[in-house]
């Protein structure tokens, strides 16, 4: 442990380590000596020229906040009461802050001012409690991000999108500024680089390289041992067979766990925003395998990763070519005429969607129920991933989607990422590149980071309709084949799950969904986020989740009202499915067909 100065207490193993300054000067030019060949080896590989034209076309502004920015410096300087009130503020806590550390340094035990989250992993080591120069430093950076924060929040003058998406800009920055990402201001990195004389720099440059090869001259960091997972091995393993496919997607049928299974199949209809083995990772992870113990027949589509070729597919092609052929081939193969049908996120979204449009039909039996997993319906609170969509964004998205036919799945990765920079990003920049170890094996960011691309003419219809009109709560805005698409025409029994902490589909802006249809409601929120919330198998007994048998109109009464439960949503949704799934009959075993599970479509990577 390093110490930079005494303080009363300090331990034993601070008095037996102190800090050698010599030592840690020599380690940093013995790490820079020893990259230098590998530096030298990346600018030959690497044209500098096309590096350079590569840099200059990203957008540095991606919230379109400059001029937002502009506009709050210029009602900053009307009021200069206000200006100097927030400087005389800033430098008011400056003074508190200087004073506290001060007396730490002195041996007095630190104020909790300033100290920040107690989760937040960037500060777990002890050194940013126990000495006084790096609880400074900390207390520093977070004092100086609450007041951007606070006087954001405060501004004048600018609508709350703007406050929005100006702080989220700033928090972006700020992030990235941390004194965890840095060698000189991280104590673990301080630490490393002293015990291992550099090699940590040189291997963590190593990675750099690699990480840049990997992504072809752009940075893909590595956020898991790509080597430790197989698809069909230990991951998205459960048995089954690929029973029928087309041009957007094959139709997995599994292998029965149990002697009997119910009489309505269970159709699982996951996001082509990423790949359906999110719910099929690990064995122990997963719902489908889950699922079949309870007794479900379970089929579920596995998207395609389109292609260029694949550039006009519609939002219709996803509901005619994916579900509804699902549904026939369902069919065909149980004799069935009703499924239980569960979608995910978009694919829930693509549920109600086509559960609306069999109403117009008249065919809305051919769904029995519907489950909707961290689903949007009502778009006008659906969270951070709205700043980056504003007119100007989604033109520019689609101009880049006109001249490659499709949205590349690395630039969806990188939006989401930016979204939770410090655990999708920093975490790793520290890992990898600093501390120059490999990240560990993790089957849920292997899965995040075996992204999909977009067609360009369903992504533009997605965005406009959805994120930009919210088109889906107004009866007939939106048509599919010309039929008029009204969501207040479901009457089947609906089961709503929403995650707590999700930050892709906010449980406030899910819970609207619960008001458009008609059927009978039954909503239920799950703690943690947006994945983990999803898949927390009853095996883990980890999280909690929470229920309440009415629906009221405000989100935070039906929390307030809310019962909390230990464990997993899982056997809750068991119960109310299960009556809705009908006797029991001799398990259905799948036919050899067209290849085993998982299937050629989930293995094709960007």
């Amino acid at each position: 442990m390093l110490c930079f100065e005494k303080t009363t207490s300090m331990n034993a193993q601070e008095k037996e380590h102190p800090f050698n300054p010599v030592a840690f000067g020599q380690a940093l030019l013995n790490a820079y000596e020893k990259a230098q060949p590998l530096w030298e080896s990346y600018l030959k590989k690497y044209d500098p020229e096309q590096t350079l034209e590569q840099f200059s076309s990203i957008n540095f502004d991606p919230l379109n906040v400059h001029e937002i920015w502009l506009e709050y410096m210029d009602k900053l300087a009307q009021n200069p009461e206000k200006f100097i009130r927030i400087q005389t503020d800033y430098m008011q806590d400056w003074m508190n802050l200087m004073q506290d550390s001060v007396s730490q340094f002195m041996g007095q035990k630190p104020t909790s001012v300033f100290d920040g989250d107690k989760t937040d992993r960037r500060f777990k080591a002890p050194e940013w409690q126990e000495s006084a120069i790096f609880d400074f430093i900390k207390k520093s950076y977070l004092m100086t991000c609450n007041h951007l924060d606070k006087t954001i929040s405060e501004a004048e003058g600018l609508s709350e999108e703007q406050k929005r998406r100006l702080s989220f800009q700033t928090k972006i920055f700020t992030d990235a500024l941390s004194p965890t990402n840095f060698v000189l201001t991280n104590p673990e990195v301080l630490n490393e680089t002293i015990k291992t004389g550099g090699e940590n720099l040189v291997k963590g440059f190593e990675n750099l390289l690699k990480d840049l090869q990997r992504g072809h001259g752009e940075l893909n960091i590595s956020t898991t041992d790509d080597k430790a997972f197989e698809l069909g091995k230990n991951i998205a393993a459960t048995k089954g067979s690929v029973i029928y496919e087309n041009d957007l997607m094959q139709l997995i049928q599994y292998a029965p766990e149990t002697d009997k299974v119910y009489k309505t199949p269970l159709l699982i209809i996951p996001p082509w925003i990423n790949k359906y083995y999110i719910l099929d990772l690990a064995p122990d992870k997963s719902l489908i395998e889950w699922a079949l113990t309870q007794g479900h027949s379970v089929f579920t589509i596995s998207w395609v990763n389109p292609s260029v070729e694949l550039a006009n597919k519609r939002f219709e092609d996803y509901m005619q070519e994916g579900v509804l052929e699902s549904l026939d081939q369902i069919k065909k193969i149980s004799g069935e005429d009703s499924v239980n049908a569960m979608g995910y996120c978009l694919g829930g979204t693509l549920l109600a969607i086509t559960l609306a449009y069999l109403c117009a039909k008249k065919q809305e039996d051919k769904i029995n129920s519907a489950t909707f997993l961290t689903t949007l319906l009502d778009f006008e609170h659906a969270g951070d991933m709205k700043l980056f969509l504003g007119d100007d964004q989604i033109e520019l998205i689609e101009k880049g989607m006109m001249e490659k036919g499709v949205l590349s799945g690395k630039e969806m990765q990188r939006t989401f990422s930016l979204m939770r920079a410090n655990d999708l990003i920093w975490s790793f920049v520290v890992n990898n590149y600093l501390m120059g170890k490999e990240p560990f094996p993790f089957d849920l960011l292997y899965w995040n980071d075996d992204c999909t691309n977009m067609p360009a003419k369903m992504h533009s219809f997605y965005l406009r309709n959805m994120y930009r009109d919210n088109a889906l709560i107004t009866s007939g805005k939106i048509d599919m084949f010309g039929t008029p698409i009204d969501l207040a025409k479901i009457k089947k029994p609906c089961y709503f799950l929403s995650t707590k902490e999700d930050h892709i589909a906010p449980w406030i802006a899910t819970y609207e969904g619960t008001k458009l249809v008609k059927g009978d409601v039954t909503f239920t929120l799950a703690a943690s986020g947006h994945i983990a919330g999803v898949v927390n198998p009853p095996s883990k007994n980890k999280y909690c989740y929470w229920t309440y048998d009415k629906n009221p109109k405000n989100p935070q009464d039906w929390l307030d009202k809310a019962t909390q439960h230990e464990g997993s949503w899982w056997p809750h949704w068991q119960d109310w499915i299960k009556g809705k799934s009908g006797t029991k009959v001799k398990a259905r075993n799948p036919a050899k067909g067209i290849e085993p599970a998982p299937g050629r479509y989930v293995k094709v990577r960007v």
